[in-house]
């Protein structure tokens, strides 16, 4: 199943998008970004994924872990069906003209759009003046990762939705300040039941890694009794599920069990109400438990069967590297001769 991409006049279609290899991917990474990326092979309109280690340096970041990471990230992008045939996958840091076009984005970015980036907020806490420089600079760095292809539609999360408005800011201000029409106004992408996964243990939170619990979570290195074991305890109320999708408005958990049912069977909310509205969670949730081991028990295990050759692993970066570079330089050399560069 493919998501559909309206092209932007005057560029032509090309979607872009990231995540941070930053250890611990679960099925909230599954459901909200790498099926979507792999589903967007699909529509015809060229792919370009990326592993965004230089976003992972803005915390501190064991140099071994990162690099494990790194081939943790795309094993699973690989093992969940992205064809690096048919989409370019690299790391960030391979292709150096995300850091050249992100400077000048440093300077073509203004400081009170930076200071309204809720995210710097979230994560630097009450610590703020502790945090580096490039975690308050980042969402610039992720307006050149995009631009840089002249991509005209990110999939993203909810929660990355503020940032590519920025990229647009910023590519609106860059246009204007130079009586150009260089880089495109990019779309967020977010589509779909689960583009927001929750946890297991509480339907108010977002799946996170970090959670202490282990049971609040599906790790895409879960093996099938993993997944079964944590469906299964997933906590819910006593009430039999709705017969329509409205009926889970006030009833967090049961949203999210439907909607991670209906983003693994490729089916909208009331499709799955339809099919299951009034059963009871003793029978809801077993027929969850197969499917999200049918789906995801094979991506583990390919995950696996990937981490142990990483030199393969590097291969396929080291070429993705290439063919976006192949991309990248020329946009790069235009942007500095519209800057005024001399010697560009």
């Amino acid at each position: 199943m493919s998501e559909a991409v309206q092209p932007t006049p005057a560029f032509t279609p090309r979607v872009f998008s990231g995540i941070q290899p930053s250890g611990g991917l679960t099925l909230g990474n599954y459901l909200g970004a790498i099926k979507r990326f792999v589903d967007m092979q699909g529509s015809g309109v060229e792919t370009i994924y990326c592993v965004v280690d230089m976003h992972a340096i803005t915390v501190w970041q064991d140099p071994a872990a990162l690099v494990r990471q790194t081939r943790e990230l795309t094993a699973g992008y690989l093992a969940a069906g992205l064809d690096p045939t048919r989409s370019i996958l690299f790391n960030q840091s391979q292709v150096a003209e995300h850091a050249q076009l992100g400077w000048i984005f440093n300077c073509v970015a203004r400081l009170g759009w930076m200071n309204r980036m809720t995210q710097f907020k979230d994560k630097a806490g009450k610590n703020a003046e502790k945090a580096s420089l490039g975690l308050y600079a980042y969402p610039a760095l992720m307006a050149a990762d995009i631009l840089l292809y002249h991509a005209t539609h990110v999939p993203v999360g909810e929660d990355q939705k503020q940032h590519v408005e920025l990229t647009r800011d910023i590519a609106a201000k860059f246009n204007h300040d130079f009586g150009t029409e260089f880089f495109p106004m990019t779309e967020p992408v977010i589509e779909g039941a689960a583009t927001r996964v929750m946890s297991l243990r509480d339907g108010s939170k977002k799946m996170s890694k970090s959670d202490p619990s282990d049971a609040s979570r599906i790790n895409m290195t879960d093996d099938a009794d993993a997944i079964a074991k944590k469906i299964r305890k997933a906590k819910t109320d006593p009430e039999p599920l709705p017969s329509e999708a409205e009926g889970l408005a006030e009833r967090p958990e049961a949203r999210n069990l439907v909607n991670i049912y209906a983003a693994l069977s490729e089916q909208t909310v009331e499709q799955v109400m339809a099919e299951v509205g009034g059963r009871p969670f003793s029978e809801f949730k077993p027929l969850l438990a197969d499917l999200a081991v049918d789906k995801l028990a094979p991506i583990s295990t390919e995950m696996a069967r990937y981490m142990q050759d990483p030199a393969e692993i590097d291969r396929i970066l080291k070429d993705g590297a290439g063919r976006a570079r192949a991309i990248a330089a020329p946009i790069l050399q235009k942007t500095y001769e519209i800057v005024g560069m001399v010697g560009a």
